[in-house]
């Protein structure tokens, strides 16, 4: 934001408020004061008490939803945060490291859903050999080798 004053231009303070960064990013002021508490964002306060954000954490914020929403806990959520730069506006670089980090997770998920949709009617190696066809597909219970649960859904069959 800029003033006018006496024909100079003069930068105001370049954070927002919290009722800004909850129209923006759609979260209640509840809501973002938990994520303060719980450390996802870092806000500054005048002389007067009021929070103040940074335009970045309307990004930061954004980022938590969507994580959320693609399962991942606020602990994770946090840790990957603490890679931002604190006090400056990440860049495309930072988002980025972040990305490829949870496109790993990501995709290791991916894979864990496709081989459960594929494999859902057949085997999955839980050693429950209650299927007419567990002989076929897991004889003397082979899976209970790898480890207890569904073997054959939780890795690639070998």
């Amino acid at each position: 934001m800029k003033q006018q004053t006496k024909g100079h231009v003069q930068r105001t303070d370049p954070r927002v408020s919290i009722g800004q960064i909850a129209e923006r990013t759609g979260l209640s002021v509840s809501a973002i004061r938990y994520y303060e508490e719980t450390g996802l964002v870092t806000p500054v306060r005048t002389g007067g008490g009021q929070r103040r954000f940074l335009r970045s954490d309307i990004r930061r914020l954004s980022f938590v939803l969507i994580a959320q929403q693609l399962g991942f806990s606020l602990d994770e959520i946090r840790e990957r945060l603490t890679a931002l730069p604190a006090g400056r506006t990440p860049t495309q670089r930072d988002w980025a490291k972040i990305s490829r980090d949870f496109r790993k997770v990501l995709d290791a998920r991916i894979d864990v859903l496709t081989r459960t949709r594929d494999r859902l009617d057949g085997c999955i190696g839980c050693g429950c050999l209650s299927l007419s066809n567990c002989a076929l597909y897991n004889p003397d219970d082979r899976a209970a080798r790898r480890g207890a649960g569904p073997r054959y859904l939780l890795e690639e069959r070998i």
